[in-house]
Order: C-alpha cells, then sequence, then structure tokens
C-alpha cells in the first residue's frame, strides 16, 4: 500500500540529513533510511535549537528522546506524551 505524504506544513526536520526536508519523495526515502541506518539525531537538535525551536514534543511511549535532547541542549524545554489522557491534556495546552 502507498501513503501520501503531502508536503508538511510546518517544515520537517530530518534526522538523517539534520536539516529541513520538505519533499513529499525525499520525506519517503529518508523514512526508509531512518529505521535502517543512522540517524543523526545531535545534529538534529542542535540544528533545532539554532533555528528557534525551544520546545520538543516526544509522541509515543517513552522519554528517551526527550531526554537526550535536554542533554545535547539544556537551553530546551521538552515533554513526552503517550498515551491518549497525555495527547488529550498536551492539545489542550496549544
Amino acid at each position: 500500500a502507498t501513503i501520501d505524504i503531502q508536503v508538511p506544513i510546518p517544515a520537517l526536520i530530518g534526522n538523517v540529513t539534520a536539516g529541513i526536508v520538505e519533499d513529499p519523495e525525499e520525506i519517503r526515502s529518508l523514512l526508509v533510511a531512518q529505521v535502517t541506518g543512522m540517524v543523526r539525531w545531535r545534529e538534529s537538535v542542535e540544528f533545532m535549537a539554532a533555528n528557534g525551536i525551544d520546545t520538543i514534543v516526544e509522541l509515543g511511549a517513552g522519554k528517551v528522546l526527550t531526554g537526550m535532547a535536554k542533554r545535547i541542549n539544556r537551553d530546551l524545554t521538552g515533554m513526552a506524551v503517550g498515551t491518549p489522557d497525555e495527547i488529550e491534556a498536551f492539545l489542550k495546552t496549544l
């Protein structure tokens, strides 16, 4: 089955490239690359911070990426949202 990937709004930061990715076909190939190869998490977090992102939200079970991001850049605010109740509570803060 194919999945229709649209141009993301806001822009997507690819953790394989550690940069902005907007082309749907590039997103598709990078999704495969991030599952099968190495990612550039440190560089991705540094890129986000250098471009004005000060808050990150980790979706899914656990808080591993949030913790890693905070160790990379202590100025980042981070939260992990893993359950339906947590997602609902988070959405109310937007």
